[in-house]
């Protein structure tokens, strides 16, 4: 489905006025017919604007789920409620490597303290081998 109103170059709340100036405006004859039967006719139109609405919805989905570019989203039909990914600001992109950053950190304190553990116990257990052996004798 087309967004008629992004292709008419107006806004969803224009009034009639504007619609029928835009329409008149238009160079391509199949979307001017289908602005004309769609728009023009006000129960068509509020149908459409609810469909207008949920297609919307459906396109800022795509966005947070990824699902932007995917093929059967490509082409002139689908994108046409397609959405520009939102920008990441600096701050957030700041906040992403400094999220990496200590989760790398934390990696390689864990894998330490693990080692010094280990090798804890295992002193241990040899001094405890060592100390038995002898007394034992």
């Amino acid at each position: 489905m087309r967004d008629l109103y992004r292709r008419l170059e107006v806004d969803k709340d224009a009034p009639f006025v504007a619609l029928s100036s835009a329409m008149q405006r238009c160079a391509n004859q199949g979307l001017r017919a289908d602005a004309t039967a769609i728009l023009t006719v006000s129960e068509r139109r509020e149908a459409y604007d609810d469909i207008h609405e949920l297609l919307n919805a459906l396109g800022s989905l795509r966005i947070g789920l990824g699902l932007t570019h995917a093929p059967h989203w490509q082409g002139e039909l689908a994108s046409d409620f397609t959405q520009p990914p939102p920008a990441i600001s600096r701050q957030q992109q700041l906040l992403h490597k400094l999220e990496a950053v200590l989760t790398q950190r934390q990696q390689r304190w864990r894998f330490r303290l693990g080692l010094m553990a280990g090798l804890t116990v295992l002193s241990g257990l040899l001094v405890a081998a060592f100390v038995l052996g002898r007394w034992s004798v």
